[in-house]
């Protein structure tokens, strides 16, 4: 059982390690700009650090939920390989955001493609699982015969 998780087991916990990274980015900016939980405006520069550790944070529950789904239910490394992506858009819209609130669009839209390719994923499988199981139907050999 192990070998069929341990790639999403590894991404999830670099999502985990990522989030934890984009929460030091709003304490250090805190710091920086004198801003005392639990006040949430600020500077500019403070905000938009603050909106994107939010909105990322907001987004990872659907993310890990997707990741799991695709990789449990149709393919582990392609769910872990698209989970690496979907992380690495998520850090260039932090790091974009925190620039400048445009540098932010292109990182979101890839991101948001990324997920939508999982729920693609995750449906096809989940499918094909409930055609093989409850109706004896298997899409794939009916695919490649």
């Amino acid at each position: 059982m192990l070998d069929q998780i341990h790639w999403l087991a590894v991404v999830t916990v670099l999502g985990v390690l990522e989030q934890a990274y984009f929460f030091l980015q709003v304490i250090y900016a805190r710091r920086l700009f004198g801003i005392s939980p639990p006040k949430i405006s600020g500077p500019p520069e403070f905000e938009r650090i603050f909106r994107a550790q939010v909105n990322s944070s907001e987004y990872f529950p659907i993310f890990l939920a997707l990741l799991w789904q695709a990789g449990l239910f149709f393919h582990q490394g392609l769910a872990a390989a698209l989970g690496l992506l979907y992380l690495y858009a998520r850090y260039c819209y932090f790091m974009g955001y925190k620039a400048s609130s445009s540098e932010r669009l292109a990182p979101i839209y890839f991101s948001a493609g990324v997920l939508w390719i999982l729920i693609a994923v995750s449906a096809l499988g989940i499918l094909h699982f409930f055609l093989s199981h409850y109706v004896g139907l298997n899409i794939l050999q009916l695919l490649t015969a």
